[in-house]
């Protein structure tokens, strides 16, 4: 009777921990979704200041006064977002002068769509021209109502740019005093840890972003070569696009890639300047899968790949594409303070990647497809 009575009082108490975490989980859940007008832009500001902070405390090294360091920071990456807008506007102007072309082979292409619809469907072109304008006519209002979308997002966006860059700024200017509060939450014995949680987790997501970053810049070089040789116009703007895109993780390249081709077909419609820009994109994804993703990123954040496409979906559905941009690095620092935490080391454990045997250590890839012993 004792032990059904401990073993049932067990069951209760394990199921009603498992229900208060799933009702954390939740609210969690909850308050980023409808608080995401305000929390984007605040979390962008403080993975930003995580990723400048290096640079402020070099400079304090130097003599500068803490506020002018922060400000130079905020200002040394306004300069870098401005030289990849410049130089994208560039390609752009020269991209803007093809559009008569394009416009030309664009409509090449459709007349040979269409073209392919009479033979294989029977329908006429004048029917076809018919339905056209058709769902053009009835289409005026849907168009009309999108670009004044469009245009407010624009607005949204600059406003949402400038917030980030503030919040940088303050991130950066009164992390000791942000510091100090964190701190205070806990009781004196635990604050030694969690010093090192907060420690860690800077430290990781400037491993990663800027690790991130550095892969960036190396595959807008192999990206530009290869689109060049391939015979690409303007290959250096969809190099750059690619990269960016980059940011996206697994969707960002293939779209990058997908744009690219469509381009290079409107532009010259040359079957070989298509296989070119697939070649290229074969060979920049095994470069990065098996070079520069295991010396230059790393296994920074120390996840779990089931978990990191599961947080990137989960991000989208959240957030939009701000969510899959940030959600990788903010799981990575969840895993830190699970693995600092003992109620959330069983969790920690399972969202980072198995343990590996000796000399097993390497790109997941490899390890996937390597031999089992």
């Amino acid at each position: 009777m004792v032990p059904y009575f401990y073993i049932r009082c067990m069951a209760i108490n394990y199921l009603n921990q498992t229900l208060r975490i799933l009702a954390l989980f939740v609210l969690v859940f909850a308050i980023l979704f409808f608080g995401r007008t305000v929390l984007i832009a605040l979390t962008f500001g403080a993975v930003l200041a995580m990723l400048l902070l290096p640079v402020c405390q070099w400079l304090q090294r130097k003599g500068v006064s803490n506020g002018l360091a922060s400000t130079l920071s905020v200002v040394a990456l306004l300069v870098l977002v401005g030289a990849v807008i410049t130089l994208l506007q560039y390609q752009l102007s020269g991209l803007v002068e093809d559009l008569s072309k394009i416009e030309e082979r664009v409509g090449e292409l459709v007349a040979g769509l269409k073209s392919y619809v009479k033979q294989h469907f029977g329908i006429s072109h004048q029917e076809q021209q018919k339905i056209i304008k058709e769902q053009q006519g009835s289409g005026m209002g849907k168009v009309a109502g999108i670009v004044t979308g469009l245009l407010g997002s624009m607005a949204g966006i600059m406003v949402d740019a400038i917030l980030v860059l503030v919040y940088t700024f303050l991130f950066i200017f009164f992390r000791g005093h942000f510091k100090q509060f964190l701190l205070r939450l806990f009781k004196p014995e635990n604050r030694e840890t969690t010093r090192e949680v907060l420690q860690n987790a800077g430290k990781v997501t400037q491993s990663y972003l800027g690790g991130l970053g550095l892969m960036i810049v190396m595959l807008w070089v192999m990206y530009g070569i290869g689109f060049t040789i391939a015979g690409v116009k303007n290959a250096l703007f969809f190099a750059v696009l690619c990269g960016i895109l980059e940011l996206v993780p697994f969707a960002g390249n293939i779209t990058g890639t997908s744009i690219t081709v469509l381009m290079a077909l409107a532009q010259s419609g040359d079957t070989k300047v298509v296989i070119g820009v697939i070649i290229t994109y074969g060979l920049v994804q095994l470069i990065q899968t098996y070079l520069l993703e295991p010396l230059v990123v790393g296994d920074r954040l120390n996840i779990n790949p089931l978990f990191t496409i599961l947080i990137i979906v989960i991000g989208e559905a959240v957030w939009g594409i701000p969510g899959m941009v940030l959600a990788v690095p903010l799981l990575g620092i969840f895993k830190i303070i699970c693995d600092n935490a003992e109620p959330l080391h069983d969790i920690g454990f399972l969202i980072g990647p198995p343990k590996e045997k000796k000399g097993e250590e390497g790109n997941f890839l490899t390890r996937l497809f390597k031999k089992s012993k």
